[in-house]
């Protein structure tokens, strides 16, 4: 399994290619296979994400998983502290008091 990452360039945030669109939740990304490289191009092309690039993953039953710890760190947030971590039933995910 291939996922497609990268920042949001207004927030920075890591995102996850879903198959339609950019999600802050690692649950929510898709399987790009073999099309991730035109997809990070068009993508970066439109300026919808800075950084892009494909990494290895598998399938959980909590949803896809980064193979390798500096991408499940990015995708799921501090390995020490867990009650900080990124939560998508949380309504207020994503919402930044600025």
């Amino acid at each position: 399994m291939k996922l497609l990452t990268g920042n949001d360039l207004v927030t920075g945030d890591v995102i996850w290619w879903t198959g339609s669109g950019w999600s802050r939740h690692v649950e929510e990304a898709g399987d790009v296979g073999d099309q991730g490289e035109p997809i990070a191009l068009a993508e970066e092309g439109a300026r919808r994400v800075n950084g892009p690039v494909i990494i290895d993953a598998t399938m959980t039953p909590d949803g896809p998983r980064p193979a390798h710890i500096k991408d499940r760190i990015r995708a799921l947030g501090p390995t020490v502290r867990p009650d900080l971590t990124l939560k998508p039933a949380d309504p207020n995910a994503g919402s930044w008091v600025i």
